[in-house]
């Protein structure tokens, strides 16, 4: 083996150890009381106790705060297909001189920093009386979503020969039939993707649903970041733990569909 590949493989297994070792520490403190967790010389052998995560699941905010994310980021991805995928197969299909500026202008709007758009928000939903409720939180995830479920899913569109379409043009389907029967079809694997990288990024958000929610509406990022305003009596347990729960829907969701989103970036990057 070459020395550059050599050098290459290693900088890539390092990388990997580094972004993989933080969740694995989290998940083993997580299983910790707080005397193995605080102590000078971490403890890779210890007793481990289930007291962390069962408190997790006990509690009620916990739970609330979950059922929040998954209704407010499944809807929000939801409604992104809905109205994303079309959207970029128009733009895919039947390309004028706009074409360019609305993609710019879709991936423009991840360009704005959250609090540029939270507060702004915040205050048209407070006038409206929707703040502190789902329906807030949804319609402003779903903003994110379709903009970035539109962005992703035009080069997977482009990618479908257009031989197939015009076929299926001369044996009388119409536009509709040609997206829902050829065009999904054949770009599901790259669309899969930009629909889990939408909901990667939702379920994460924390800014938006901090400035949106104040008690009904809290997410489970918000309700994790409760648990370390405790001042020196932080549960350091129960805090890995929450912090577990938070992150296994989008490692999960990831994992399943880890090669579409390979498939996707590339249909991007081409």
């Amino acid at each position: 083996m070459r020395p550059g590949r050599l050098i290459g493989k290693a900088i890539l297994a390092l990388a990997g150890f580094l972004a993989v070792f933080p969740l694995l520490w989290t998940a083993l403190n997580a299983l910790k009381n707080n005397v193995d967790i605080i102590t000078r010389v971490p403890r890779l052998v210890f007793t481990p106790t289930w007291a962390n995560i069962g408190y997790i699941l006990g509690r009620d905010s916990v739970l609330t705060g979950l059922y929040n994310s998954v209704v407010a980021c499944g809807s929000a991805v939801l409604i992104g297909i809905v109205l994303g995928l079309p959207a970029a197969y128009a733009v895919a299909r039947y390309p004028n001189r706009w074409a360019g500026d609305i993609q710019f202008f879709v991936l423009s709007l991840r360009f704005l920093p959250p609090v540029a758009v939270a507060i702004p928000l915040m205050v048209i939903w407070l006038q409206v009386g929707l703040y502190d409720t789902l329906p807030a939180l949804i319609i402003t995830y779903s903003l994110l979503t379709i903009s970035v479920i539109m962005w992703l899913a035009i080069p997977a569109f482009q990618s479908v020969p257009k031989d197939i379409e015009e076929a299926a043009f001369v044996d009388g389907y119409g536009a509709y039939s040609v997206f829902w029967r050829i065009a999904l079809p054949v770009a599901a694997r790259s669309l899969a993707g930009a629909v889990a990288f939408s909901f990667v990024l939702v379920w994460n958000e924390f800014l938006i649903a901090l400035m949106l929610s104040s008690s009904n509406a809290k997410t489970l990022p918000i309700v994790a970041s409760e648990l370390s305003q405790q001042g020196m009596n932080v549960p350091w347990g129960i805090l890995n733990a929450s912090v577990v729960l938070l992150s296994l829907p989008p490692l999960l969701f990831l994992g399943v569909l880890s090669g579409f989103l390979n498939s996707v970036f590339r249909q991007k990057k081409t």
